[in-house]
């Protein structure tokens, strides 16, 4: 099964495409979309949309598997990324791909086997089960590297939305 991880984000929007066969992993492709603060914006989430949509042109994921969004203190960034999740959710819909949701903790819970664990622990972990020698430097695309694990992990009991 082929899987696009994404970790949601206006500014920064991780994405991983993993392939997951036999118990086994292997990681495809990862990046980052990102777009400028001085750009409007409906234009920032124009080109996360443009740019998923060249992603799953490319790659054909049979699925797309995205994290809930996690609502800490700063309402303003809560809603922009709320906006960005939309987007993201119909890239998924317009292109057919079946498109998953897990919360931060379900992610925690298929990776590291705790739902508490710290990002350290969950990225030893993501660096393991997809045997790579190092992880890259942005924490958004290692999230969707982790949550695409989290689908390969989840995925018989997973419901499309």
């Amino acid at each position: 099964m082929r899987i696009l991880g994404i970790d949601p984000g206006f500014a920064i929007t991780g994405y991983s495409i993993i392939d997951y066969v036999g118990n086994k992993f292997q990681l495809i492709t990862s990046g980052a979309v990102t777009t400028k603060a001085g750009v409007s914006f409906p234009q920032r989430l124009t080109k996360i949309y443009d740019d998923l949509n060249l992603i799953i042109q490319e790659y054909q994921p049979e699925a797309m598997a995205v994290e809930e969004l996690f609502f800490n203190q700063n309402t303003k960034t809560a809603i922009n990324v709320a906006q960005a999740r939309g987007t993201i959710l119909t890239v998924g819909c317009k292109t057919g791909t079946p498109t998953y949701e897990y919360t931060p903790l379900q992610v925690k819970q298929a990776v590291a086997g705790y739902g508490r664990a710290d990002k350290t622990q969950v990225q030893k972990m993501v660096k393991a089960i997809l045997n790579v020698e190092k992880l890259p430097k942005l924490d958004d695309i290692t999230d969707s590297m982790a949550i695409a694990i989290c689908h390969a992990h989840s995925s018989k009991f997973a419901e499309k939305l």
